[in-house]
């Protein structure tokens, strides 16, 4: 249930904090006045998308908060999934703030979201009906909703709904098999001559950096040998001088004959040997490099010959030569399966009958649900029209199964009507008055409110077209559906103002060229005097209070007998 609704910067409301009870309560006030901007403000809150031309003419920005309480166990149990608990589990506090450059913050219980999650949460809190509803009842196509909501298809739908989109899947893929065969043998002659070139290369992964580090040494073969022999001769010696390797033995040898001295010297000595035999080794190293450092320019010419083999393969199909080889790969799978085209044709066409012939099942199922579930909602919804004032409708659900399959099986859905005794039952969208429609909308809201799990219905100028009983009848029927759902109603007939059981005035003032709304709560002896510019206008006179008064005291004696 709402249960508070705080507004700031919201289009010509600066700050309103607006207590909601439990029960029937209606809104009302001048066209203009603001009643269109609470609900939108709530719609905001529920996630739905917002325009920076709400944000009040020199705000930087608009905020809107709600706190609802007592709250569905389905509800408590999203917000515990999502891990947006507050302080009360009974309840939750949900915040919107929007800013002028069109970006929105949301946030549950304190805690930020995406407005994404305020709609997953939405349908547990509040249910908006306005004219958008009027409008889908106008739309053949929109009334499959409603019978789908009063019978949840959701069980058939969670089985068909797979198997629809593998069957748009299978489509897809027989279409492209089904390519003229030209362009197929054009496909594969390509396919095959890049698989041939670079299979000829015969490529292998690592192989490009082995010869860069080959190609490198050939590039610096000059300097090598000229090194390694300097590092030889200095370490070997020559006819002419020693080595290092020679003049180390020699220290070693002089140290030895004074190494009995002194531990110093014995220390010295050691240190003298192990370098001499550390030359040694490093001498007989650079020897063996030397000895194997063969230049050939063959070698060498084979070596650039490979690395433009490569180069070029890369410029075509890769950046490396790991790359290529994928390319290869691919190559050969995509030329395997236009290779095998027709026998795969053959398997994509059987799997489509197998999986169309199950999805068909299922929609016939769904289809056979539907009708049976049409027929109870047909009576149920023709019982709350005998309360709206339309004791002699009739009226018709047809259920019209198609050849083609949809996303909700192979259903249309359309609902016919007869307001006249005599008349056969024709499209509700043909015939249907303004008036007719408000309460036949009402009449299926009122059927599936049984459904719902949502705590606050809010009607929206649900009294469009109507006047006298029928406004009396809509009235009742709203207070009826307010017993078991806290209900709202923005309303400009004095008949459903005077059956609420709360009463909201939103007033436009202009204070320094500035417009301000405000929203008040109606008490019992101010009332009269609403209802009263509601019946005559700006000029209250003496019978329309009498009438005002008439009206409220009719709706007490009403609730009190119902």
């Amino acid at each position: 249930m709402l249960s508070l609704l705080h507004i700031e910067n919201i289009a010509v409301i600066e700050r309103a904090d607006i207590a909601f009870q439990p029960g029937f309560t209606v809104l009302t006030g001048e066209t203009g006045a603001g009643k269109s901007i609470i609900i939108d403000s709530i719609g905001a809150l529920m996630g739905q998308r917002t325009s920076r031309e709400l944000i009040r003419s020199g705000a930087k920005k608009g905020f809107v908060s709600a706190v609802f309480d007592n709250i569905a166990p389905e509800l408590r149990e999203q917000i515990m999934e999502l891990g947006l608990e507050g302080e009360e589990e009974d309840s939750v506090h949900i915040q919107r703030e929007l800013t002028a450059s069109g970006r929105s913050v949301c946030r549950v219980n304190m805690k930020p979201v995406a407005a994404s999650v305020l709609r997953q949460l939405s349908p547990y809190l509040i249910n908006i009906h306005g004219q958008h509803d009027g409008q889908k009842l106008m739309q053949d196509e929109y009334h499959i909703e409603f019978l789908d909501r009063f019978c949840d298809t959701s069980a058939f739908l969670e089985k068909y709904r797979p198997l629809y989109s593998r069957l748009y899947e299978l489509r897809r893929q027989i279409r492209e098999l089904d390519h003229s065969e030209q362009q197929r043998a054009q496909r594969i002659d390509m396919l095959q001559y890049q698989f041939d070139e670079i299979a000829a290369a015969e490529l292998r992964a690592g192989e490009e950096e082995e010869l860069k580090e080959r190609k490198q040494f050939f590039d610096n073969a000059g300097k090598l040998a000229y090194s390694l022999g300097t590092a030889n001769r200095l370490l070997s010696g020559s006819e002419s001088e020693d080595g290092a390797f020679s003049l180390l033995s020699q220290a070693a040898e002089s140290l030895a004959d004074v190494s009995m001295f002194s531990e110093e010297m014995r220390a010295l000595h050691q240190k003298a040997d192990e370098l001499k035999y550390l030359a040694e080794d490093l001498a007989e190293a650079v020897a063996a490099l030397s000895l194997n450092i063969e230049f050939s320019e063959a070698e060498r010419d084979a070596v650039e010959d490979r690395l433009d083999v490569i180069y070029r393969l890369c410029r075509k199909y890769g950046a490396t030569v790991e790359d290529v080889l994928a390319y290869c790969d691919s190559a050969a799978s995509e030329l395997e399966i236009l290779e095998n085209s027709e026998d795969q044709k053959e398997t994509l066409v059987a799997q489509y009958r197998e999986t169309l012939q199950q999805a068909r099942e299922i929609a016939a199922e769904l289809s056979e649900f539907r009708r049976s579930a049409a027929k109870v909602l047909e009576k149920k919804i023709v019982e709350q029209l005998k309360d709206l004032n339309m004791e002699k409708v009739k009226l018709s659900i047809a259920v019209n199964p198609q050849t083609k399959l949809n996303s909700n099986g192979m259903d249309t859905v359309q609902f016919l009507i007869s307001t006249n005794p005599g008349e056969p039952v024709k499209p509700l969208t043909k015939i249907a008055s303004g008036g007719e429609l408000s309460r036949i909308m009402l009449a299926i809201k009122n059927v599936l409110a049984s459904t719902e799990d949502v705590g606050t219905w809010i009607f929206d100028e649900i009294d469009t077209g109507v006047s006298g009983r029928a406004a009396q009848k809509i009235a009742q029927k709203l207070s009826n559906i307010s017993r078991a759902k806290q209900t709202l109603c923005v309303t400009h007939l004095p008949q459903i103002a005077a059956m609420g059981d709360h009463h909201l005035l939103i007033e436009k003032n202009i204070t320094t060229d500035r417009t301000f709304t405000s929203v008040e709560p109606v008490e019992r002896s101010e009332r009269a005097q609403e209802l009263a510019r509601m019946i005559s206008g700006a000029e209250v006179t003496e019978a329309s209070l009498r009438n005002a008064e008439e009206l409220l005291d009719q709706a007490e004696i009403w609730k009190k007998g119902s």
